[in-house]
Parts: C-alpha cells; sequence; structure tokens
C-alpha cells in the first residue's frame, strides 16, 4: 500500500530515503515536509520519495486515485485499516478502476477524546504546511517533460475524500497552497472531492469564505452530513471555547446552499449513519450493516467516481437523500 504523510518517523534521514519508516506516535507535530512511502506490511514501511511514489501511480493499472484524508483521533495502523477495506469495496464495485492512497497527518496519542481533539486541531493546521508542498510538488512532476512528455503524459484521474477533521486538513491545505505557490489562483485538480462528516463549519464553502478555494480545485464538492453525527454534536460543544458556535458542516451541509458555487452538492445520510456506524453514526462511508458489504454511501461515492455526475439524471439537482433500499 502506498501512502503519504506529514508525521514525523522516529529517525529522520533526511534528505536520504528511510529504509525503515516508523513512525513516532508519541510525536503529534507535523514535519516541515511530506514523505511518501509504501507499506509493506503491519508496522513495516519504507520511505520511496516522491518520484518513485508518483512514477507507480502512472505505471498501474488503476484508472482513477482516490486521496484519503482521515479524521482526528486516528492513528497510523486505523488509517492503513480504513484504507484497506475501502480499496477492497472499491475492487468489488469494479477491478482496475481506483487506488486508494492515504494521506496521514498527525493525530495525537494521548487519552481522552476532549485533550486529542484540541491538539488534533492545531495538528491539522501544522500539516497544512507540508501537504501544500505536497500538491506544488505534483504539479511540477506532472508539468515536467522530463517524467511526463508530450507523448506519454499521467492521465490518472485524482479524487479526494477528507473524513471528519481531515475537511479541516483539506481547507487549510489549499489556503495554503494559494497564498504561497498559486496566488492567480488553484488549478483543477480533483475530479471529484468527497467532504464526509465534514468538522468545519457549516458557512465554510459559501462564496468568499476560505473553505470556497475547495470548489475552485474540484469539478464537483459533494458534501455527506447526518444531523444525529453525535461525533460532531460533541465538537460543536467543543468548538464554543473558541466562539464556533455554528453548527459543523457535516451535520447540516452547507448553511445556504444559495450562497455556496454551482459546483457544491449536499447528500442528506440521517437515514443509514447509525445503521452503519453505531453509536456514533460517523464514519458511515465505507462498509454497510455489513463489513466488506457497500453501503448506500459508499456506493453514492463510487458511482460518482466512475461517472463523474453526482446525479446523472438530473443535471440541474443539487440535494438528495440516501436511505436503504427495502430490499435490504
Amino acid at each position: 500500500m502506498l501512502f503519504i504523510t506529514s508525521r514525523l518517523p522516529t529517525v529522520n534521514t533526511e534528505p536520504a530515503l528511510n529504509r525503515n519508516f516508523v513512525f513516532d506516535l508519541n510525536n503529534n507535530a507535523s514535519s516541515r515536509s511530506f514523505f511518501c512511502c509504501r507499506r509493506i506490511k503491519k508496522h513495516t514501511h519504507e520511505e520511496i520519495g516522491s518520484r518513485n511514489l508518483l512514477s507507480m501511480v502512472k505505471e498501474s493499472k488503476y484508472r482513477q486515485v482516490l486521496l484519503y484524508l482521515h479524521g482526528f483521533s486516528t492513528l497510523p495502523e486505523d488509517v492503513f485499516e480504513h484504507t484497506a477495506e475501502l480499496q477492497a469495496l472499491c475492487d468489488k464495485k469494479k477491478a482496475w478502476e481506483v487506488l486508494v492512497i492515504p494521506v496521514i497527518w498527525p493525530c495525537d496519542n494521548d487519552l481522552g477524546v476532549v485533550k486529542d481533539y484540541w491538539d488534533d486541531q492545531k495538528a491539522a493546521d501544522q500539516s497544512a504546511y507540508s501537504l501544500a508542498r505536497m500538491f506544488q510538488k505534483f504539479m511540477e512532476w506532472r508539468n515536467s517533460q522530463v517524467c511526463n512528455p508530450d507523448d506519454d503524459p499521467c492521465l490518472k484521474r485524482i479524487n479526494i475524500l477528507a473524513h471528519s477533521m481531515g475537511n479541516r486538513v483539506l481547507r487549510q491545505t489549499l489556503s495554503n497552497w494559494r497564498r504561497y505557490d498559486q496566488p492567480g489562483g488553484l488549478p483543477l485538480l480533483f475530479r471529484n472531492t468527497f467532504l464526509v462528516a465534514a468538522d468545519i463549519l457549516n458557512e465554510s464553502l459559501h462564496k468568499g469564505e476560505e473553505g470556497e478555494l475547495i470548489s475552485h480545485a474540484s469539478r464537483n464538492v459533494i458534501v455527506y452530513y447526518a444531523s444525529d453525527d453525535l461525533a460532531l454534536r460533541a465538537s460543536k460543544v467543543a468548538n464554543v471555547k473558541n466562539a464556533e458556535a455554528s453548527r459543523r458542516l457535516g451535520h447540516s451541509g452547507p448553511e445556504d446552499m444559495e450562497h455556496t458555487p454551482k459546483n457544491v452538492y449536499a447528500i442528506d445520510c440521517d437515514e443509514v449513519n447509525s445503521i452503519y456506524d453505531p453509536p456514533k453514526g460517523h464514519s458511515y462511508f465505507r462498509s454497510g450493516k455489513v463489513k466488506g458489504k457497500p453501503g448506500v454511501v459508499f456506493d453514492h461515492i463510487f458511482d460518482t467516481l466512475l461517472t463523474g455526475r453526482v446525479f446523472p439524471t438530473d443535471e440541474f439537482r443539487k440535494s438528495s437523500i440516501l436511505a436503504l433500499p427495502r430490499s435490504r
């Protein structure tokens, strides 16, 4: 499994590649750079470098890439488990279609959810600097005549799925990328951007807000939300400390769809989230009631990956409700 991380290893061998990359789980400070690695087996990783990772992706049989930005209080082995589940679901739907690559940022290893939450918010913001460098590095590689000559370009479609606080990482990353590397505006990098149970303000995607950049970098931006997401309910209470009393995007969807860019869509998952992820109802985008069998949220995500259309039969539709089919 290929992965990218801003989490520091126990031993940093920069600029040489780290052939035995071991996560420092007691350090949740983000690295100033990012590491491109390969997971060989449990607790065994090798740093391979960005050019090697991108070349491996380009030469793979997969048609598309899905970057996976995990949520808060999620350690690397948890991320790998979730990624493996996503990859298996994608392969079961259609072989060699979607390659899932996790992007691991440094969540805290402390005990106590509240302490984890505040430390993880800081780590999310810090990670945005190194991950902005990741996107810029990719653009330089894609535009390189050496790596991608005119007669052999990279044609992989790139998508990204951000879960929970991973949405904060994505928002801040794009903001930093524009500020430091793309002052003329962000390129259209992602075919589809899936924002699942987003732990950011529900006005974040409105025009003029910092999260608007997500729509600039994406063809489609799809927000999946559920009003009874217990993890986000706790998040809302915690954020009152920072004078953020507004509901979270993953609770209600965008505050006002009229104020969002035209490529933003909202999907209400209230009828399935607690069934798929009891009791919190927060991680409802992978398997359904049975692990290894896709749920309706994953089905919608994968259909959108295949078609590039959120609602293929109705080009003017902006929102929908997902529910269990009667036969399930």
